[in-house]
């Protein structure tokens, strides 16, 4: 991904190391930040494979770079292709709920209500940070963030809901209780 990135930034003219650093870091905002040495070695490795050239050095005495047919074409195929989500449900927060569930190692309640925080926490975090996003590329990441954090804790709920279903929180009596003070399978929102 950081190769196809480069050879989108050497689209235009041809650049050197840090200048692709720095205009890749506009690019895509606070979100990701990459070091110069990783610049370099990925450099060498499209040279290597030929999706760039080196144009020799500009006249600071840095080496610049330009992309090459190759290079384009293997742009292109990326940039065309749709990114593979994977149905794989490996993932931290899902394997904490299945596995207390599971093994009783932990109310499953627990665990869930410490993830609803952090969730909560950081939805909170990031809706304030939106209005003061200083980029387009981190008003984006923020937004993605922001759905990406509703996403879990709809899956949270959900998560909730099928523990109290299936009897696997800690009190499986008739008639108890899910989250606190809510009804089982009613989230903190869907009070009666």
């Amino acid at each position: 991904m950081i190769r196809q990135a480069l050879l989108s930034l050497l689209v235009a003219d041809s650049k050197y190391g840090y200048q692709l650093k720095s205009e890749f870091e506009d690019a895509t905002g606070t979100a990701w930040v990459l070091n110069i040495g990783q610049v370099y070695n990925t450099l060498g490795r499209m040279e290597r494979d030929g999706v760039i050239t080196g144009l020799g050095e500009d006249g600071e005495g840095r080496p610049l770079y330009e992309i090459t047919i190759a290079g384009r074409a293997e742009l292109d195929e990326w940039l065309g292709e749709a990114v593979e989500r994977s149905t794989s449900t490996r993932d931290e927060v899902i394997m904490k709920v299945l596995m207390a569930a599971a093994t009783g190692a932990a109310p499953t309640r627990d665990v869930i209500a410490v993830q609803r925080s952090a969730a909560m926490s950081l939805l909170q975090l990031t809706t304030t940070a939106r209005s003061s996003a200083s980029s387009v590329a981190d008003r984006l990441h923020l937004e993605r963030l922001i759905m990406v954090t509703n996403a879990e804790l709809q899956w949270l709920d959900v998560a909730e809901e099928a523990m109290v279903e299936r009897s696997r929180f800690d009190d499986p009596s008739p008639g108890s209780q899910g989250r606190a003070g809510t009804e089982p399978g009613r989230s903190l929102g869907q009070q009666a």
